[in-house]
C-alpha cells in the first residue's frame, strides 16, 4: 500500500521535478499491483523496461499487456520475460482489455508519439524511453496529449541517475565554481558502438530522427539538468562522410554480404544468441533486418556533428559527438566564473584500460549479474588555487548505475526528497529533444534556430 500511495505521489511530480500532492486517488490501488502494458518488445523493452521489472519489482506491480507489431518477436519476449499476460498486435486493443495503470513506451522513436498520445488519452500514465519523440510538431502534440488528460509523462533518462553524473551536479548545484560561464562537452562512439547505429532502423533519419536525437538526447538532457536551464538557440554543423554510401562496398546485410573478408565492420549476428533469437529469427514478420549493411547508400543521417548551443542563463556550449572513434568516452569542461570542473570517462589515456571496447558497451548496457565498481576522479581547479581531485566510485554496468537507481525511485522509493532534481517528465523530454532538432534545422537552414519557435515551450534561465 505504501509503495502505490509513494508512487502516486511521484507521478504528481514528474514535470516539474519535485514532489508535490497526489494527482490521481490511490484508493483504487489498494490491496492490488500497479497494471503494467508495455507496447514495443525489441532490446530496451524486452530487457531494461521488461525482463527487469519482473525480476525486481513483481511484489510491486504486474504486466497486464504487451503489444508489439511483430508476433514472433512479441511471443519469444513474452517467454523471456517469464510473464503469462495477453499479446497485442493493436495497442488500442491492448488498452480496452487491459486497463493498465502505466503504459511503458518502446517502440521505434518516430513512433513514439503515438502511443504516448494513445495512453494518455485513454486515461492512463505513461513511461516513454528515450527520445521523448524525433521532431517538433510530434513533440507539440504529445504536450497538448498531457495537458487535456491530466495525465503524467516519465522519460527515462537514466544517465542522471549515475553517480559519477549526479556528483557533477551536486558539485555545480553547490557552487562550487561559481555561475557557469561555457561548456565544453565531446561525446565519443567507438567504432563498435558507433557503428551499430548505422547498421539498424537508427540510420535513417526518419525512424530515428537521426543521432542528434536517438543518442544526443541523452547528452542535452545531461547539459540541460547540469545548467539548470533552458536551451535558447542553437548553430550547428553535420555530415555523412564515413557511413553511408562512403563505403567501398555494401550488401544487403552481414549475413549475405561477399565482402566479410575485407570489410572491417563485418559482424557476425549467428553468434549472438540472443540478437538471433530475438530479430533475425522473425525478420519475415516486418521486415527488419538487424545486421544490415552500414554502407548502404539509404542511411541519411549524420556521422560527424558538431553544434554551438545558448543557454537562457547565457551559458555557451560546445558539443560535438563523432561516431566511429577508436575509443568510446566522453569528456567535458565547466567554465565558471569562480573556476573550473573538468570530468571524463573512458578516455584510455587519462586511465589504464584493458577491457575491450565491444567488453566495455556491453558492460554499459548489462542489466543483471555481478557488480563492476570503478574509480574515476573530477578535476576541481579554483581560480589562484590548486585543483582538487573529487575521487567518484561507481558501476560499470547499467549506464554507469543509473539504470537500477532510476527504477528504484520510480517504483520503490520515489517519494525521497531529491535536491537534485532527478526525475525527468515532459519538459525535460522536450527540451533534450529540441537540441538536436533545433541542429538538424541549423546544419539544412546554415542559420540558428530559436528553441521557442519549435513549440509553445518558452526557454527559462532558471528551471524549476
Amino acid at each position: 500500500m505504501n509503495s502505490r500511495r509513494n508512487f502516486l505521489y511521484q507521478l504528481s511530480g514528474l514535470a516539474s521535478g519535485t514532489v508535490l500532492a497526489p494527482f490521481i486517488d490511490f484508493k483504487p490501488f489498494l490491496g492490488r499491483k500497479l497494471k503494467v502494458a508495455l507496447v514495443g518488445t525489441g532490446i530496451r523493452g524486452s530487457s531494461f523496461w521488461g525482463k527487469r521489472l519482473v525480476d525486481n519489482y513483481s511484489d510491486i506491480l504486474e504486466f497486464v499487456g504487451l503489444s508489439d507489431v511483430n508476433p514472433g518477436r512479441m511471443a519469444g519476449v513474452k517467454e523471456y520475460m517469464g510473464v503469462g499476460c495477453p499479446t497485442f498486435l493493436d495497442c488500442d486493443e491492448m488498452l480496452r482489455e487491459t486497463q493498465p495503470d502505466l503504459l511503458i513506451v518502446t517502440t521505434k522513436d518516430s513512433t513514439h508519439h503515438e502511443f504516448i498520445i494513445k495512453g494518455l488519452d485513454f486515461g492512463c500514465d505513461v513511461l516513454t524511453e528515450k527520445p521523448l519523440t524525433t521532431d517538433e510538431r510530434k513533440c507539440q502534440a504529445i504536450i497538448d496529449a498531457e495537458r487535456r488528460s491530466k495525465k503524467k509523462l516519465i522519460v527515462g533518462f537514466n544517465y542522471r541517475w549515475s553517480p559519477y553524473m549526479t556528483k557533477i551536479k551536486e558539485l555545480l548545484v553547490d557552487g562550487t565554481i561559481g555561475d557557469i560561464t561555457s561548456v565544453d562537452f565531446h561525446w565519443y562512439l567507438n567504432n563498435y558502438h558507433g557503428a551499430s547505429y548505422f547498421r539498424r532502423w537508427h540510420g535513417l533519419r526518419e525512424a530515428g530522427g537521426t543521432l542528434w536525437v536517438h543518442k544526443a538526447t541523452h547528452h542535452f538532457d545531461l547539459l540541460n539538468w547540469w545548467l539548470d536551464s533552458d536551451p535558447e538557440e542553437v548553430f550547428a554543423y553535420g555530415d555523412l562522410e564515413h557511413y553511408g554510401s562512403n563505403g567501398p562496398f555494401h550488401a544487403k546485410n552481414c549475413r549475405t554480404c561477399p565482402h566479410t573478408k575485407d570489410c572491417k565492420y563485418y559482424w557476425d549476428i549467428t553468434k549472438s544468441e540472443s540478437s538471433m533469437r530475438l530479430y533475425a529469427d522473425h525478420e519475415q514478420h516486418d521486415g527488419y533486418i538487424r545486421d544490415a549493411c552500414l554502407y548502404r547508400p539509404e542511411i541519411n543521417i549524420y556521422d560527424k556533428m558538431s553544434a554551438q548551443i545558448k543557454y537562457a542563463n547565457n551559458a555557451l556550449v560546445n558539443y560535438s559527438l563523432t561516431t566511429y572513434s577508436p575509443f568510446e568516452g566522453w569528456r567535458i569542461a565547466f567554465n565558471g566564473r569562480k573556476g573550473r570542473i573538468e570530468a571524463w570517462q573512458d578516455i584510455p589515456y587519462y586511465e589504464e584500460m584493458e577491457t575491450s571496447q565491444a567488453e566495455l558497451h556491453a558492460a554499459e548496457m548489462a542489466q543483471g549479474g555481478q557488480e563492476n565498481m570503478v574509480f574515476n576522479p573530477i578535476i576541481v581547479h579554483k581560480n589562484w588555487e590548486k585543483h582538487e581531485s573529487v575521487p567518484v566510485t561507481y558501476s560499470r554496468r547499467g549506464h554507469g548505475g543509473g539504470d537500477k537507481r532510476l527504477q528504484d525511485r520510480i517504483f520503490k522509493n520515489p517519494a525521497e526528497a531529491d535536491r537534485l532534481k532527478h526525475f525527468a517528465g515532459i519538459r525535460d523530454g522536450a527540451m533534450s529533444i529540441l537540441i538536436g532538432v533545433a541542429a538538424r534545422k541549423s546544419i539544412e537552414a546554415e542559420e540558428p534556430i530559436r528553441i521557442g519557435a519549435l513549440t509553445d515551450l518558452q526557454p527559462r534561465a532558471k528551471r524549476i
